[in-house]
């Protein structure tokens, strides 16, 4: 008889299971979601460094800057090289009292990711700000919550 019971039991969770199942998929079909990825104009920020080198210690490169500090560059690569009146010199080349230009170029090209959820269904019931429940064309309710921003759901 114990057996039965827990038998049963087990069952009815599995029912309850699917009919969750079944109530996911016949809502989550009356959402419809669109994207849109909107690309804006590149920028482009170019930064100019110079300094002098002060040491090279294995492969690290000190270079006194032309504001006045001293940077560590560590672990500067054997293939790594710079042009030095107009030669391609590697780091163990490099002697103090050269002069080293560095030019950064950064470019940023801003994205806006646009996502769009309609629903289609009759206001039920609404909790202000944050919740709204909509009855589905289906018959079955839905609850939607408003993000903390408000400016989407």
């Amino acid at each position: 008889m114990k057996s039965n019971v827990i038998w049963g039991k087990r069952t009815l969770v599995l029912a309850a299971g699917m009919l969750c199942l079944a109530f996911t998929a016949s809502t989550s079909a009356q959402v419809q979601s669109t994207t849109t990825k909107t690309v804006g104009v590149p920028t482009r920020e170019v930064k100019i460094e110079s300094g002098e080198v002060v040491a090279v210690a294995g492969n690290n490169l000190f270079v006194k800057m032309a504001d006045g500090t001293t940077r560590d560059f560590p672990d500067i690569p054997e293939n790594a090289k710079v042009t030095v009146d107009g030669q391609q010199l590697g780091i163990h080349a490099l002697k103090p009292g050269m002069k080293l230009v560095r030019a950064t170029v950064t470019t940023s090209t801003p994205q806006v990711v646009t996502t769009v959820q309609t629903v289609t269904g009759k206001v039920w019931q609404v909790t202000p700000p944050l919740v709204l429940i909509l009855t589905l064309e289906n018959g079955q309710n839905q609850g939607l919550r408003f993000q903390t921003d408000r400016s989407s759901w």
